[in-house]
């Protein structure tokens, strides 16, 4: 059962919830008001009787706690900054989700900021997010970012860098094994016979464009096959641009027979492009994609594609994050890279004769 408590308020004589206080959940539960803080404050200490009965009366009486309150004395505020790049990319609503569900368990509020890979927007959200007050920062960096002026040295409040890899050899980190998935993926098309490969990508300012660069050149080399640099197109990691630079490479006079692109949105920029240059995919050419497209097996033709553990990136970022929040003393820089995984769908086929 849920205890209300009302009062009037008035000449209206409305009535509105009155505020429980932790000296009545202690007198629900029988148990002093050190105790209820304790339970409040998370510590092992309480013992589990104790613990129950505590929840339990906070239940019936709907107690909320003070988190203002609370923060003046902990110097904790529960809650987490999240700056991602460009919330319009369907790869990062699942990192989000991820960390959003990893952070609620822990009884933290997750604030989300985007950038638009704009490095001013960028210092912009991290110096709101102090000012806030949160705990800690997940932070998919801008290209030319300069988190250390901003935040200071050792990064206060602490950061973890998701997605992206840092400048800082200091940094925790979780992304993806970009060298890899771009391997696996350019591996594939050679597998089929191509020998012309294109390259869509965004700036290789960023860990993500250059790393994919590094696997797709290093399995051309593999394959006894020279790179050519008019088959490396750089622009933005965003539908509009990726569908110029890819239209641009398929009128070149010896175009590709295959387009490697570095994430979804570039891919279906370069579908777009495919489609309106009358080409068929992937008789004409084959397209294959860093990054599962959402409804990726449901896109005419169904695109073949790395996908990478978006929400398990999030996730593994939130608990990072919560641990180096609530550690005694600092220990070594959690480095972790996580397994893409090729799915071979119906945009890759033979090299055309």
């Amino acid at each position: 059962m849920i205890a209300a408590c009302w009062h009037s308020s008035g000449a209206n004589d409305r009535l509105s919830p009155a505020v429980i206080t932790i000296r009545e959940v202690a007198q629900r539960a029988k148990v002093s008001v050190g105790t209820v803080s304790n339970v409040l404050a998370g510590s092992e200490s309480v013992r589990p009787e104790l613990r129950r009965r505590v929840e339990q009366a906070m239940r019936e009486l709907d107690y909320q706690p003070n988190e203002i309150a609370r923060s003046l004395k902990t110097r904790q505020t529960k809650t987490l900054g999240a700056v991602v790049s460009d919330l319009t990319n369907p790869f990062y609503p699942m990192l989000l989700r991820g960390a959003e569900d990893a952070a609620l368990a822990r009884g933290y509020l997750l604030f989300i900021l985007n950038t638009d890979d704009r490095a001013e927007l960028e210092q912009r959200a991290l110096s709101l997010l102090r000012a806030r007050k949160v705990d800690g920062i997940l932070l998919v960096t801008t290209p030319g970012s300069d988190v250390e002026s901003t935040l200071g040295p050792g990064f206060v409040p602490p950061v973890v860098f998701v997605d992206r890899t840092p400048s800082s050899p200091t940094a925790d980190y979780i992304v993806t094994d970009n060298r890899r998935g771009a391997r696996m993926c350019t591996n594939h098309l050679v597998s089929r016979g191509h020998r012309r490969i294109g390259f869509v990508s965004g700036s290789t300012e960023l860990s993500t464009g250059r790393e994919r660069l590094d696997g797709y050149l290093e399995v051309l080399r593999q394959a006894g096959i020279e790179p050519n640099p008019v088959f490396t197109r750089h622009g933005e990691f965003r539908l509009e641009p990726a569908y110029r630079i890819t239209k641009e490479l398929l009128l070149e006079s010896s175009p590709p027979t295959a387009i490697f692109a570095a994430n979804s949105l570039t891919g279906l920029g370069a579908l777009k492009a495919i489609h309106e240059l009358g080409l068929r995919c992937p008789q004409d050419i084959s397209l294959a994609v860093f990054d599962d497209v959402p409804f990726a097996d449901v896109i005419q033709p169904r695109l073949t594609s790395i996908a990478q553990p978006a929400y398990e990136m999030g996730r593994l970022g939130a608990e990072v994050l919560i641990a180096r929040i609530e550690e005694k003393e600092r220990s070594a820089p959690k480095r972790i890279e996580l397994a893409p995984e090729l799915n071979v769908r119906e945009s890759t086929g033979p090299a055309p004769r």
